[in-house]
């Protein structure tokens, strides 16, 4: 019997095309997550790169995003790829800030040309309170040594502090004529300046109640319009001057003694700076012991008096 040939098996030259097709699905894979990476919400990652960083490491000690990789330089390709539109609309915002605002730069470490505008406009504004305040001293120095005229000035404003007693008789808003030159001094000081001024009222808290003035309110309101009447008629721009009355809630002495009563009676004439439209309340009592009856606030006291 004869025997059977074995067939020969035939090579199979196609095999490479297996692992050719495993390669490409891997490189298509490969090419997929690379663009996926690319695309990443920089607003989703930086959500999860703070949960687990609070997580791990308890609570972030920074709000700046972490940076992946080298940072990219400006204008480069990849910056379209990492920065979302809501990102270039807050860059863009920043770069809206205005340039004129104190300490703004522009072109690297040079002031801003509004900051330098702004920096002369402060300086000149302390030269004219500084002047004012000088002047006042040297006109009103006999009223001040009787403690009858107190004038505090600051950096940013300039108060003028004068007893009702000299300028009103009890219940009445009308000057007294023998009031009238020494806020014609007043008046001839301040009228060259551009500064606003706020004529502030005060009185005790005595009750009133007269047909005129119902209540302490209405009397202080009037005595300040009425200081405000005379230097218009003295000259000072009517535009310049607010009218304030502050009744008997912000005394500067206790109104259980004669003495303090007649503290808290006055009319306060506040020189405001041409940049500052408020000011910090300073105690009365800052400028009682001072020998010229011309106070200086540091820049310190104005921080101290905003905290309860």
């Amino acid at each position: 019997m004869a025997r059977k040939h074995k067939h020969e098996e035939h090579t199979n030259h196609e095999a490479w095309a297996i692992p050719y097709g495993d390669l490409i699905t891997l490189l298509l894979a490969f090419f997929v997550v690379m663009y996926a990476v690319s695309s990443v919400n920089e607003g989703k990652y930086r959500v999860l790169a703070d949960s687990l960083s609070a997580a791990f490491g308890g609570p972030p000690r920074t709000l700046e995003p972490i940076q992946i990789g080298p940072k990219p330089e400006k204008g480069a390709q990849t910056e379209s790829l990492f920065r979302t539109v809501m990102l270039r609309g807050f860059e863009q915002d920043r770069k809206g800030v205005r340039s004129d605002l104190p300490g703004a730069r522009m072109g690297g470490d040079s002031p801003a040309p509004g900051g330098v505008q702004k920096m002369a406009a402060d300086r000149q504004q302390t030269e004219n309170l500084r002047r004012m305040a000088a002047a006042v001293q040297q006109a009103m120095q006999g009223l001040i040594d009787q403690k009858l005229v107190i004038v505090r000035r600051t950096e940013q404003w300039l108060e003028i502090e004068i007893a009702t007693d000299i300028l009103f008789a009890s219940g009445v808003a009308r000057v007294a004529p023998e009031a009238e030159p020494v806020l014609d001094q007043l008046a001839a000081i301040l009228a060259p300046f551009p500064n606003a001024l706020r004529i502030e009222g005060h009185t005790d808290n005595v009750p009133i109640a007269t047909r005129e003035f119902p209540s302490n309110w209405e009397l202080s309101a009037a005595r300040a319009a009425s200081v405000v009447h005379l230097f218009m008629r003295r000259g000072v721009d009517a535009r310049r001057m607010t009218v304030v009355g502050m009744g008997e809630y912000h005394p500067v002495a206790d109104n259980a003694t004669e003495a303090g009563r007649n503290r808290n009676r006055r009319v306060v004439i506040v020189v405001l700076g041409e940049a500052h439209e408020q000011r910090q309340e300073v105690p009365a009592d800052a400028a009682a012991d001072a020998v010229s009856g011309v106070v200086v606030v540091p820049p310190g006291t104005l921080a101290s008096l905003q905290s309860p």
